[in-house]
């Protein structure tokens, strides 16, 4: 037996001795989520745009909360699921096949199991991470980790964010949002920057506006290259998000739903065009 598996069957056997003692176990909190519901779908299109290339559509991505309610630990969960493509002769030079799957417990907005599968030119990445959330503990393929309460993963950490009443907020205030991810907690800081109005393929859409930080590395030389907007409305939608890379920039624009657990008050109009979104 080498030192690794030493020390994770340190961590499992207090696991599995908790889970036969309910009495030692954490209490979980209850969140009211005005924001998404079980049949949610969003549609985004990806665009980079650099001097050498011009405005190329990238890929699509989408985000779907299943209309089924599956049962992890006993308690009721939103089953999402991420997928990202790239399209047309973006494939060339640096293919993308992503899928995360995650399912976030309805009441805490916390999830419990996590699943990812990552294709990005040559990276490839697969992992799942089962969140002991009573006890925590964040068990990965190769590790496992001590966590804090009510820690979300990548993808379930948006969807709580949707949650949060940030009325009263002024532009310049800011607050953190923590995620799991690739066997590490991070803390990113939600920057407010105000309110505006912008045009979109949906129409002119009156939005919250937001600079999220992110971690720097190979594709992000600065803490804060991204603007965020979300729907001035109950529903919270991520309608355009700009960001600033190394080489060029990033555009991601909402181009259809479906699923809305509220109206979508915020959409002024589309322009007398036509959408091609769907407003189910």
């Amino acid at each position: 037996m080498n030192i690794k598996t030493f020390l994770i069957l340190c961590f499992f056997i207090p696991v599995l001795f908790f889970q036969d003692n309910p009495v030692k176990a954490q209490s979980l909190r209850t969140i009211e989520n005005t924001a998404f519901t079980n049949g949610e779908s969003l549609t985004f299109r990806v665009y980079y745009h650099s001097a050498i290339t011009g405005k190329v559509t990238a890929g699509e991505a989408k985000l779907e909360v299943k209309k089924r309610t599956v049962t992890k630990n006993g308690r009721e969960t939103y089953h999402v699921v991420g997928t990202g493509q790239s399209k047309g002769a973006f494939n060339f030079f640096f293919k993308v096949d992503d899928k995360f799957e995650t399912f976030i417990d309805q009441k805490a907005l916390i999830p419990w199991y996590f699943t990812r599968r990552t294709r990005e030119g040559g990276y490839k990445k697969d992992d799942e991470v089962t969140f002991h959330q009573f006890h925590g503990l964040a068990v990965s393929r190769n590790a496992v980790k001590k966590i804090p309460e009510n820690t979300q993963d990548i993808m379930s950490v948006f969807y709580y964010a949707r949650t949060l009443d940030i009325t009263g907020v002024k532009p310049g205030e800011s607050f953190p949002l923590s995620f799991f991810l690739d066997d590490s907690l991070y803390t990113s800081k939600i920057v407010f920057l105000g309110r505006d109005l912008i045009k979109t393929e949906l129409g002119t859409i009156n939005c919250l506006k937001f600079k999220p930080m992110v971690l720097k590395g190979e594709v992000f030389n600065e803490p804060y290259p991204m603007e965020l907007w979300i729907t001035d409305d109950m529903n919270r939608l991520p309608v355009l998000v700009k960001s600033a890379v190394i080489v060029g920039s990033v555009k991601m624009e909402l181009i259809g739903y479906e699923g809305l657990k509220n109206p979508f008050t915020s959409r002024v109009s589309n322009g007398g065009k036509p959408s091609s979104a769907s407003k189910k």
